[in-house]
């Protein structure tokens, strides 16, 4: 699933907006022009609109397509703030890496050491799980989100109409989990889960005795001076500027089309809960890769992976993707997903080259394609009637593929 608020006015001065749709805040340079094609792509297949910045060895670009509010047509931002769903696990593994360099806490206590009793029953069990395999995704714990009775009742159509201001507490999110017996027997292999960050936020408050939201703020988002991030907690409201935030609130790409907006992110909680923009995204992540907000021994162990079952290119490490692109650059970060929001933040090892861009709709466009774009020069491709894949080589849709089913579909 994906999320978002209300975008404020016109562009910048000095902001061009072309008849496709396309604004950029500076003279465009040719190195960015596929990436230019690929927003306006996603927009034709159905995006309402997408914001992006990319910083390299020439300074910083940012762009926009489409539109940020489909009542007024007002222009999405190059400023905007949009939710960024499971790109909030880096900033907790980031914390908890500080804290295992503090000497506070080791990677291979167990959840059991620090939460005694929480992950029992059903085959469950904190004792045999270690806070790394919570953050690598191979405790076997299994997702919460993808609880069917969880799903119907906050991320389908009905279930969150009516319930996209509840407030639920990390207990509850970890108590849907435990319903199930493991995916796998910790450390036997890897799946995706929502629960693992939850469970990683509540040790975080453990060794600290301070909420992971205060502990990002203090040790991440204030020395960065990230000052377009933050953790809402239960508030249901964004920032400005925003733009609105559209779902299809179902597995299809036609039907109709819901201001999803408004919600209260308590249900993503450690997960995904943040908040940012394109230009605090790139900041972040330059600086996690330069080695500014982790000693080398603790970056060497975030970037430490293990392979993404299926997805040929993919493999995670401590909250932290690597992709290898079809032109052979190798990139680190993460995607994230919420209601009405899809979010990709991306660096290459040196932190030189980094890409932060948003979807302000969660049914359609292609994100992979912005990133191959960006850093392989790669244009769009129009799909023909034969080969409707045609756009890619198999490398590149299979890693699509990944970043969308194996991290964005549930945050």
């Amino acid at each position: 699933m994906r999320v978002r608020t209300a975008l404020v006015g016109a562009i910048a001065a000095g902001v061009a907006v072309t008849q496709a749709g396309i604004a950029t805040a500076a003279p465009a340079k040719d190195g960015h022009a596929p990436t230019r094609q690929a927003m306006e792509a996603a927009v034709h297949a159905g995006v309402p609109g997408v914001t992006a910045k990319a910083v390299d060895r020439h300074g910083a670009w940012s762009a926009t397509a489409g539109v940020g509010d489909l009542r007024s047509g007002a222009p999405r931002s190059a400023d905007d703030r949009y939710r960024v769903g499971s790109i909030t696990k880096t900033f907790i593994s980031t914390v908890l890496l500080q804290l295992e360099a503090e000497g506070r806490l080791s990677l291979d206590d167990t959840v059991d050491t620090w939460l005694p009793g929480v992950v029992r029953g059903n085959g469950n069990d904190g004792t045999a799980i270690t806070v790394r395999q919570l953050l690598n995704h191979t405790s076997g714990i299994f997702n919460y989100t993808a609880d069917d009775g969880f799903g119907a009742t906050y991320l389908a159509r009905d279930g969150f109409l009516r319930h996209r201001y509840d407030t639920l507490t990390p207990g509850q999110l970890v108590a849907v989990a435990l319903s199930h017996e493991p995916d796998f027997a910790p450390g036997a292999s890897w799946n995706y889960s929502n629960t693992n960050y939850v469970l990683a936020g509540m040790v975080i408050e453990k060794v600290t005795g301070r909420s992971y939201a205060s502990q990002i703020r203090d040790r991440i988002i204030k020395p960065l001076k990230l000052r377009a991030t933050s953790l809402p907690g239960t508030r249901v409201t964004l920032p400005s500027p925003s733009s609105r935030a559209y779902s299809k609130l179902a597995e299809t790409t036609t039907g109709p089309t819901y201001d999803v907006t408004a919600l209260n992110p308590s249900w993503a909680s450690s997960a995904g809960e943040m908040i940012s923009d394109n230009a605090d995204l790139n900041r972040f992540y330059t600086a996690l890769l330069r080695g500014r907000l982790l000693p080398r021994e603790q970056l060497r162990e975030m970037r430490t992976t293990v392979a993404v079952d299926g997805v040929p290119g993919m493999r995670y490490g401590l909250g932290l993707l690597e992709g290898t692109l079809s032109c052979g650059v190798r990139v680190w970060g993460h995607d994230g997903g919420i209601h009405g929001s899809s979010t990709v933040a991306l660096a290459t090892a040196d932190g030189r080259h980094s890409l932060a861009f948003n979807f302000n709709g969660d049914w359609a466009g292609d994100s992979l394609a912005v990133a191959e774009a960006e850093f392989c020069g790669t244009p769009p491709t129009a799909p023909t009637a034969t080969n409707p894949s045609q756009d890619r080589s198999e490398h590149s849709r299979s890693l699509s593929r990944g970043l969308s089913q194996a991290l964005g579909d549930r945050l």
